[in-house]
């Protein structure tokens, strides 16, 4: 079952004595679990929380079984249970645990490892999921898409009395990928640079999380567009903060695969799901693909073979030349924007 927000105001108001919420990002569960306990707290004011990844059977039963000061219910709290660590005999006991105790409610959460975009629960996270089920409200929370995570991002900046000008969630995004907790953090920073007015796609430029791929996909963005001026700009701005010329030359390379394999991707008819697949991309590859998939678009296939054979030259060049690194990174720049307007 997926997560709603509806059915789980609905459960919370009948008095479910079970939530287990899982998801592979802690972000999603940690979200979900906040509310439940919110709530719960109301009428179960004794809440004990027991942190993962692994608290013993004899603690949770010790702590779901005393009864509460204030009387009612207590609240049990199992953050980032790992179900997989647990022996057979261990996790039995604490699914009948579950399922015994009439004195407290339960609020648990796991992060489950995805692969390809999909959660995919072993044995152990199974018979608990099972379990859950059974007794309560047990939900797997699935990733927000690109428009829901800009939604929540004007959100979060709202919090700070601030707003996004036209554009710069979409850049943030663009920088920070799906996690929410790098978003929340970066928006934070933002919120205070703009003096809790407006932040700007400049601000996200000057003080936003900086990452060596996506700086060089905007230089490869760059390149392909033909603005080889600014790319030469990006790359300068790059040295002055001390990246290495071979790792920037690595990102580089990583990205022009990236290119190269949604190029092919795309004339085979293949979704970007499988090409993920193929080539084990992991963590955030739909992103990272998608903006690949929309940069291939502007390329022919000799025009990327082209640029490839340009960075396999320069990362030897630097590697073994005594020339100087920065010249060597601007003349293949140069050489890539040349290699782009050839037909």
């Amino acid at each position: 079952m997926l997560y709603s927000e509806t059915e789980l105001k609905k459960r919370l108001k009948s008095g479910c004595p079970v939530f287990y919420f899982y998801a592979s990002d802690e972000a999603l569960v940690r979200s979900a679990a906040a509310k439940a306990e919110k709530f719960l707290s109301e009428e179960a004011p004794d809440t004990t929380t027991l942190d993962g990844p692994t608290p013993s059977v004899e603690d949770i039963v010790l702590a779901a079984g005393t009864i509460s000061f204030f009387g009612g219910r207590r609240l049990v709290m199992l953050p980032l249970i790992r179900p997989s660590a647990y022996s057979d005999k261990d996790l039995q006991e604490l699914c009948d645990t579950l399922s015994d105790t009439e004195n407290a409610a339960f609020v648990l959460t796991s992060l489950l490892e995805e692969k390809y975009g999909k959660i995919k629960p072993g044995k152990r996270e199974q018979k608990l999921i099972a379990a859950c089920e059974k007794l309560g409200y047990c939900v797997q929370i699935a990733k927000p898409g690109r428009a829901a995570l800009q939604e929540m991002a004007r959100t979060w900046a709202g919090e700070y009395h601030t707003t996004f000008a036209p554009g710069a969630e979409a850049a943030l995004l663009d920088r920070c990928g799906d996690d929410q907790f790098l978003l929340q953090n970066e928006i934070a920073k933002l919120a205070a640079l703009s003096g809790y007015t407006t932040i700007t796609t400049q601000m996200i430029q000057q003080l936003g999380t900086v990452t060596l791929d996506a700086d060089t996909f905007d230089m490869v963005k760059l390149v392909a567009a033909g603005n080889t001026r600014q790319a030469l700009a990006k790359l300068q701005t790059l040295l002055e903060l001390q990246n290495e010329p071979i790792l920037i030359t690595g990102a580089l390379i990583g990205n022009y695969l990236d290119i190269y394999r949604a190029f092919l991707a795309k004339k085979s008819r293949r979704p970007l799901a499988d090409l993920a697949k193929d080539f084990k991309y992991t963590g955030k590859w739909n992103y990272r693909l998608g903006n690949a998939d929309q940069t291939a678009a502007r390329f022919q296939r000799g025009q990327i073979e082209e640029s490839l054979r340009i960075l396999q030259k320069l990362d030897l060049d630097l590697k073994g030349s005594r020339l100087d690194a920065p010249l060597l990174m601007q003349k293949a720049i140069c050489e890539l924007s040349l290699a782009r307007s050839r037909a």
